[in-house]
């Protein structure tokens, strides 16, 4: 058994950079280091919600339902959950450090608006 300090390992990783930290359930948490983006690609969870907890910087989750867009500001501290089966991406990303969880499979979409057919 032993800690695990997101932060720290952050400070060694290259913009962008995705990381495992450890092992839980049937997933892992993990994390990335971003900076001076605008958006992310969209990406939609079929099998599972996500957890998204911003430990440093400040980044704005956007979140779609079948008739909405929902913009989530976060900073240090805070988080967010998307509900599964929803399609999301990040915004206005800010020197931000972000571990999450996804413990399922993970669709990606480059499109403007992913819902459309």
């Amino acid at each position: 058994m032993h800690s695990h300090d997101p932060r720290s390992l952050a400070e060694h990783l290259a913009p962008f950079e995705f990381r495992e930290l450890a092992p839980f359930n049937s997933g892992a948490f993990c994390m990335y280091t971003g900076d001076h983006l605008e958006s992310s690609d969209w990406e939609l969870h079929p099998d599972t919600d996500e957890l998204l907890l911003v430990l440093r910087g400040s980044v704005t989750v956007e979140i779609l339902t079948a008739t909405d867009s929902h913009r989530i500001p976060l900073t240090a501290g805070q988080f967010a959950i998307v509900p599964q089966d929803h399609w999301h991406r990040h915004l206005d990303i800010d020197q931000v450090v972000e571990v999450f969880y996804t413990p399922g499979a993970t669709v990606e979409s480059t499109a403007p608006d992913p819902r459309e057919p």
